[in-house]
């Protein structure tokens, strides 16, 4: 294992046993280095690897500390690698969200609260008569991110955010070209909705199934 690897290694076992906790300051870097056996360039290179992925956050003039460690946060890196997917990947990442974007709805069904519900509500209402393909992509994200927050699950809402880039310009591409694509959208949009709003988890996770599928298959056969 490269030295940098087993400094990384050890740090991080000083944050899964609890020794170091979220928001915890890290020691003295000569006095961290000589705990843990590293030299101090080895220990700094460590550092800078594990802030890159927000494990930690060094405070210039203040020190280094850990981060609060939550889901969103840690996830952030996994949205920059996304950021580099190739568009022939792209129907792979619809598969993906054919995958989880039903089990949100489901949990969203059963976790929103009322006021969670007509925020929901007001998203739809929101989307005008006849939207331009921007108004209607930012309205779907919108929609599609509200209930993922809804699900009650910070993993799984962070997930399916990091999966909206790579999926960003096939949903501008369907807008654009697909006959209906707004009233579609609009209909089973508000299937999803009515779905949730009533707590019938089944019936949200069938007509989210349904709304992702067609969308990953509409770009299927446009491929």
């Amino acid at each position: 294992m490269a030295v940098t690897d087993a400094a990384i290694d050890r740090i991080k076992g000083m944050i899964v046993s609890g020794e170091l906790a979220p928001g915890a300051r890290l020691p003295k870097e000569a006095d961290l280095a000589e705990r843990l056996g590293l030299s101090r360039n080895s220990l700094r290179e460590a550092v800078r690897a594990l802030s890159l992925i927000n494990v930690l956050d060094v405070r210039q003039g203040d020190g280094t500390y850990v981060t609060s460690l939550e889901p969103r946060l840690l996830l952030d890196a996994l949205s920059f690698v996304v950021d580099f997917h190739r568009d022939d990947t792209v129907l792979e990442f619809f598969q993906v969200r054919r995958i989880l974007e039903p089990e949100a709805a489901a949990m969203a069904a059963t976790a929103m609260a009322p006021p969670d519900i007509e925020e929901l509500r007001a998203i739809l209402d929101a989307l005008p008569d006849d939207p331009s393909v921007e108004e209607l992509v930012a309205n779907d994200l919108e929609f599609h991110q509200r209930i993922a927050t809804g699900s009650g699950n910070t993993v799984l809402s962070s997930l399916i955010e990091s999966l909206s880039g790579p999926t960003l310009r096939a949903r501008i591409w369907r807008g654009l070209t697909q006959e209906g694509a707004t009233a579609k959208t609009r209909e089973q949009h508000t299937a999803i909705y009515e779905a949730i709003a009533t707590g019938r988890p089944d019936v949200a996770r069938a007509w989210a199934t349904v709304h992702v599928a067609g969308v990953e298959e509409w770009l299927r056969r446009a491929l």
